[in-house]
């Protein structure tokens, strides 16, 4: 929604921007008509007074030498000089009008083309990123979990990210929209075992990876839309230029992942003044990336259905947002939302069907000094499919006396806050805090010793800071620190230092 939000907001000023260079070349037209009709007058008015000054010298007969010499000059100068200044003029009107052309022409021309004939756009961030790790992490170039052993240094390009923005017909009286963005973290292959975590999309063997989409249909007030997206109940993200396959703070209190949905936005109110927005969405959310292996069966699936999908119900969230005035004619504005999230699953493996539930609050005010707070917090249960949990939906363990699960869904608590500055347009820094907190006592009772981190983890926390120089719109250069705190029930805690230096460049 945000993407499509900020979408509409670009092809609104696209919009402005030419309609504002139309009627500039309307003014500049009608200044050149009437600058050529003024040097006009001024000609026919020299042409007369040199008739005149012909005339009388020919009847008064021979005059002082000085008289007629400095009359002529002083009257052939004024208008020499007015002709040469209105020639001056209208050549700088001239140069100005073929400007703003060639302005226009920049703006119209299309890009790419597609076969609906409407207009697409490329976009994209070609991203550096290189890190240092003091300790062992689970994944070196996009690390969400501390775990015990000797750090790693290195650098990926894998984060770029390249993008489709199109824009179609009008049906219904609205605008329709469309996007998408991938990136190329894919997950190697792997052997589809709950004791390693590579990746959110862990079923991915490719290299490309597809990130967001969103298409819908916008009015004034309303929008319809499907997408593939973070959850409408934690709308924010934290800045990050080092943490952007996986956003930043992902497992430590920010619910990020993208599941498909299909919503409604109406908003109350003017556009660019307080109002009200309310929000709902249908949602498909995924499996926690930690959950018991499916048992073997004459039937292979290469994607087997998810415990939301076995439920044979789609999952609801609701927000209402509270919203301020628009600030500097750029958008940015503060907002206080409140959001809940229900959905029921059910799972072959353990034969059984539990709930998945949120209670979400979410905000962001902008503050004196260039200063602005942003945040999201939540209270609920078995929230691993949304990005938190603690990686897990539910507590399980094996019962050695047959081959089903003990198993209890988990109560979960968590959130992050940042503080941004913006000492500058060009230079701004992000100091962000985010924890996810799995209950202890109710992971105690089913904590396997020996078993994998992921398994065993109540709590994760990450602080971290970063600083972003953008030189030009187009270039970005960023240094970022971060430390990992995991916390697991049957052993030390574990911890890391991150260094990341991110280096894009924005098309």
């Amino acid at each position: 929604m945000n993407s499509a939000c900020a979408q509409s907001a670009t092809q609104e000023n696209l919009s402005q921007q030419i309609q504002k260079l139309t009627d500039a070349m309307a003014r500049t037209q009608a200044q050149l008509e009437d600058s050529q009709r003024q040097l006009n007058e001024m000609r026919k008015q020299l042409m007369e007074l040199r008739r005149q000054m012909a005339q009388s010298g020919s009847n008064v007969g021979v005059q002082p030498p000085s008289a007629p010499v400095s009359a002529s000059s002083s009257s052939q100068a004024k208008p020499e000089a007015a002709s040469t200044a209105i020639q001056d003029t209208i050549q700088d009107i001239r140069d100005r009008q073929a400007m703003q052309e060639s302005q226009i022409t920049t703006q119209e021309q299309s890009k790419v083309e597609s076969e609906s004939r409407y207009p697409v756009k490329v976009t994209g961030l070609l991203l550096f990123n290189g890190f240092v790790n003091t300790g062992a992490v689970d994944m070196a170039a996009t690390p969400t979990v501390a775990l015990p052993g000797s750090g790693s240094t290195g650098a990926t390009v894998r984060q770029t990210i390249l993008g489709i923005d199109a824009r179609g017909p009008h049906l219904f009286g609205a605008r329709s929209y469309a996007d998408l963005r991938v990136d190329f973290d894919g997950s190697p292959a792997s052997d589809a075992s709950t004791t390693t975590y590579s990746g959110y999309y862990n079923a991915n063997t490719t290299l490309l990876r597809l990130r967001t989409a969103h298409a819908g249909l916008q009015w004034e007030h309303t929008e319809a839309y499907f997408s593939l997206d973070h959850p409408i109940v934690s709308p924010d993200m934290p800045t990050s230029l080092t943490a952007v396959a996986i956003p930043s703070l992902a497992w430590s209190g920010n619910l990020w992942t993208w599941n498909p949905q299909v919503g409604l936005n109406q908003d109350f109110g003017p556009s660019d003044s307080r109002g009200i927005q309310l929000q709902a969405a249908l949602i498909d959310v995924g499996d926690a990336p930690l959950s018991p292996p499916a048992p073997a069966s004459g039937i292979s699936t290469a994607t087997p259905p998810s415990s939301a999908e076995q439920s044979r119900w789609p999952g609801a969230e609701a927000r209402v947002e509270l919203r301020g005035p628009v600030v500097n004619n750029d958008k940015n504005r503060d907002h206080l939302g409140i959001g809940g999230y229900f959905a029921p699953h059910y799972s072959t493996v353990l034969d059984h069907g539990f709930d998945s539930w949120a209670g979400t609050l979410d905000a962001r005010l902008l503050l004196p000094a260039r200063l602005e707070f942003s945040g999201s917090f939540y209270r609920g249960q078995a929230l691993g499919g949304l990005g938190g949990g603690a990686y897990k939906d539910f507590a399980y363990k094996a019962n050695s006396s047959s081959t089903g699960y003990y198993f209890r869904p988990l109560d979960d608590v968590g959130g992050w806050a940042q503080l941004k500055e913006r000492l500058s347009e060009r230079l701004e820094w992000n100091a962000a805090f985010g924890i996810d907190n799995a209950f202890a006592d109710e992971l105690r009772r089913y904590a396997v010793p020996g078993s994998t981190t992921y398994q065993n983890l109540s709590r994760n926390r990450t602080y971290t800071g970063n600083v972003i120089y953008s030189p030009s719109a187009y270039l970005q250069f960023s240094l970022e620190y971060r430390h990992l705190e995991s916390s697991p029930i049957l052993s030390a805690p574990a911890s890391s230092n991150i260094i990341g230096l991110g280096a894009g460049y924005k098309f």
